[in-house]
């Protein structure tokens, strides 16, 4: 008899299925605490709060005529940019979090 495979299962039934298929959580059920959880909103709502922020600081770093400052927030908007599109790609996968 064939043992059931995880990626059959409904994934409205358990929502751990619908997470990407080589995590381990080492330490799940030690202690009766519970699976970890992505907090993908959580790091949407950060990731988008640094792209305001950083591309603000760049504006005002280049209307101030400083380079270095407007290139360093430059960058890190470009970073928050890049983790907006993972989070998002993560969430349309159908990931919980």
């Amino acid at each position: 008899m064939a043992e059931d495979d995880p990626r059959d299962r409904d994934p409205e039934a358990d929502p751990q299925s619908r997470a990407r298929p080589d995590y381990h959580d080492p330490l799940a059920g030690f202690g009766g605490a519970p699976p970890a959880q992505s907090a993908l909103t959580l790091r949407l709502v950060l990731a988008s709060f640094g792209l305001l922020v950083c591309t603000g600081g760049a504006v005002g770093a280049a209307w101030a005529g400083s380079t270095g400052f407007c290139v360093l927030f430059a960058v890190l908007a470009a970073v928050a940019l890049v983790d907006i599109g993972v989070v998002v790609r993560r969430k349309l996968r159908g990931e919980p979090g």
